[in-house]
């Protein structure tokens, strides 16, 4: 299963929520590959990876230049695999501009790994761009994060028209997988009235899982660690190990731990 994490405002959490999620997939025995999409390359350095150091990186696979296999590389000792991002994907984003087929390059890269994972998760850029499409084509569902305030419900609405377009143009299978309350403060009323109203309007779209604010998961990537080999005694790291085995059971996966 191929699932995109995607919103187009920045800062909502959709890196740390890539990197964790496919941490806990990973510890709960799925065969994970985290793909990093964003030209910042933040979800490659927060599974250890130095994003300017690899032989091959996304920017070669979408160009054709190398195979999806000969650019994965594992996460050290986090458990799951990553295909690299960094600012490369720049260059394969305005080359993709004028090539035939180009929204469904990641889509076709993805096939031939298709059999090595259980669990793909897609890193995006925080904006609707040719590499986010290429992420959305590929997915089978969208995890979207965000934060309970008032503009992120405007910003939700948008997305999911945009999703509904590539459902029509080019993607019929990808539904939404479900809407991640993030950096969360029940003390905060406007949190409350805000995630009040995702359910009103969303319903069992909505995780039931919700992320904290937490110090563990903030500094975690400098560490190059996802917050569940960082501290897993941490608010933070518990809240993501809640969402992988709900996103499992939404996906109706067998949960198996490894030792």
């Amino acid at each position: 299963m191929i699932i995109t994490v995607t919103n187009q405002k920045g800062g909502v959490g959709k890196t740390t929520t890539a990197v964790n999620l496919a941490a806990c997939l990973a510890e709960l025995g799925q065969r994970t590959l985290l793909v990093d999409m964003d030209p910042q390359g933040n979800a490659t350095m927060g599974s250890g990876v130095e994003k300017d150091e690899v032989e091959r990186a996304g920017c070669d696979v979408l160009l054709g230049d190398a195979t999806a296999r000969e650019a994965i590389v594992p996460a050290g000792d986090n458990g799951y695999d990553v295909l690299p991002g960094n600012r490369d994907l720049v260059t394969a984003e305005v080359k993709l501009l004028t090539e035939f087929g180009r929204e469904g390059k990641l889509k076709r890269a993805l096939e031939e790994v298709a059999d090595d994972y259980d669990m793909v998760i897609i890193d995006c850029p925080p904006s609707l761009n040719m590499l986010t499409v290429n992420a959305l084509t590929a997915a089978d569902g969208v995890l979207v994060p965000m934060q309970c305030e008032y503009y992120a419900l405007e910003g939700l609405s948008a997305l999911m028209d945009t999703i509904a377009q590539i459902r029509e143009a080019v993607n019929p299978r990808i539904k939404v997988a479900g809407i991640l309350r993030c950096m969360y403060d029940p003390r905060n009323n406007l949190s409350n009235e805000v995630s009040a109203q995702l359910i009103k309007h969303f319903g069992d779209q909505v995780y039931r899982t919700v992320i904290p604010r937490n110090v563990r998961l903030a500094e975690a990537p400098s560490f190059g660690l996802p917050a569940i080999k960082h501290d897993r005694l941490s608010r933070g790291a518990s809240a993501y190990e809640a969402l992988a085995t709900e996103v499992l059971r939404r996906a109706g996966k067998h949960i198996r731990a490894v030792g």
